[in-house]
């Protein structure tokens, strides 16, 4: 009678490949997460200290006597970083400080009568949404406090007065005035164009505000230029806490003076320590075989998490290894030197799934010289040239030829996105009416008619 190896059931391997693929594309913080719960469930499973996030010096001295055997250039590099690490101390503000509300309160601390005052304030205050309008009506507030409606428009009043300009405003015709209210000389032209042609001055429609308010051309283009000027979001340059983010790269590249070197930021979540005790217990044969068999589940499970996660870091570093041959001149130089890179591309030179390379990458940082980008970011697609030898056309080269395009324009009869579209193909670049559209948005650059300059 023939004996067959034994096998391990194939829902067990699909579980196994599902855990390995989910734990793949776990960014660093999911990935501590997932740890976490995994110690709960498994009482194998003992975690090392996870290193604190912000005790950025001991991160740098650990970098540095891991490189101690290495040339002056990179003790250098680390001197710079530690003391550029201080001067951003030295600066930097705390996250109390960045709070609108709190820095609105810090100026109306002195116009407080009493509690009463102070509460009021502070609600509306902290009633400011990201972009400083007050979200709560008068009404609301009046019941909330039992007000009158004079008493509410006082308070609105004082809350109005603080910086910055245009704080406090309920639209953005109140926003603007605000701000206007507050410039000398005054311009009272301005004013009625805010109150009554705020729409046509969205839409750039100057000879439409000539018209409405009797003004020549040269008055109302003038006018409009004022209100440009304002802020509509007086209130966006300060911390918020519902949209505070932070982001943890998963890889920093380190340039040295001949070569880059990639380190997986592991230190970002707990290193997996299997517990001593339970693998004594396997052989104490004291221990019934229930107990045993529930143990040597538990340990395989333990020892396929902490491979999981391994192969997690060796896919990451090589993946970035590739993007790091392919982008070379990006790391040199920096923005603006991306080379046209699809997932395919990265995959086969890998020897990798095209799958795996895009799992590998999915919501997860680089940290470089440059800064802190999405690792997606390097997969830049050529928008497309009559000559597949043309390399340049990364998405950054686009917008910046579309932004010549625009600025050599007669600004009195500006290009339609379709006259972009056609000097761009003029200079061998294929790309839709859509994707100029688009690209001229990111940049903020208005369409036709809002960049048209009347004489």
């Amino acid at each position: 009678m023939k004996r067959h190896k034994a096998s391990i059931p194939k829902q067990v391997l699909s579980q196994q490949r599902i855990s390995m693929v989910r734990i793949l594309q776990m960014n660093s913080q999911e990935l501590e997460q997932f740890i976490i719960q995994q110690e709960v469930e498994n009482p194998l499973i003992d975690l090392e200290k996870v290193q604190e996030e912000t005790d950025r010096h001991l991160e740098i001295q650990r970098k540095l006597e891991w490189l101690k055997a290495s040339d002056e250039q990179n003790r250098v590099y680390y001197r710079d970083e530690i003391k550029e690490e201080a001067e951003r101390e030295a600066w930097s503000v705390s996250v109390e400080d960045e709070n609108l509300a709190d820095f609105v309160m810090s100026q109306l601390s002195s116009v407080c009568r009493n509690d009463r005052d102070r509460e009021v304030l502070y609600f509306m205050a902290e009633s400011l949404d990201s972009h400083g309008y007050l979200e709560e009506n008068l009404r609301s507030i009046c019941e909330k406090f039992d007000l009158s409606e004079n008493e509410a428009s006082h308070y609105l009043y004082l809350l109005q007065s603080a910086e910055p300009t245009g704080i406090g405003a309920r639209n953005l015709r109140e926003c603007l005035l605000l701000q206007l209210d507050r410039i000398q000389p005054s311009f009272p032209m301005a004013r009625r164009i805010v109150l009554e042609c705020l729409e046509a001055l969205g839409k750039n429609q100057i000879s439409q505000i000539s018209s409405c308010l009797g003004i020549s051309l040269e008055e109302a283009r003038m006018n409009c230029d004022v209100i440009r000027r304002l802020n509509p979001k007086p209130g966006c340059g300060f911390y918020s806490r519902e949209n505070l983010r932070y982001i943890q790269p998963d890889v920093t590249i380190i340039k040295f003076r001949d070569y880059f070197q990639v380190l997986l930021n592991d230190d970002a979540y707990p290193k997996i320590i299997i517990n001593p005790y339970y693998s004594q217990m396997l052989e104490d044969s004291s221990y019934s075989e229930e107990t045993r068999e529930y143990i040597r589940n538990k340990m395989k499970q333990a020892e396929w998490l902490i491979r999981c996660i391994q192969q997690r870091g060796d896919i990451l570093v090589e993946v970035i290894k590739t993007i790091l041959t392919i982008q070379r001149a990006f790391f040199e130089k920096g923005p603006g030197n991306r080379y046209p890179m699809r997932f395919q591309e990265v995959a086969s030179r890998l020897n990798l799934p095209e799958s795996m390379v895009s799992r590998a990458v999915q919501d997860k940082y680089l940290q470089c010289a440059w800064g802190i980008y999405p690792i997606n970011y390097f997969f830049a697609q050529n928008p497309g040239s009559r000559d597949d030898q043309v390399k340049e056309n990364t998405p950054e080269m686009l917008r910046e030829k579309i932004r010549l395009i625009v600025d050599g324009e007669n600004k009195q009869h500006p290009l339609s996105d379709q006259k972009i579209t056609d000097c761009l193909e003029e200079m061998g670049i294929m790309v839709s009416r859509r994707t100029v559209a688009k690209y001229r948005s990111i940049m903020g650059i208005r369409e036709a008619s809002g960049r048209r300059e009347f004489s």
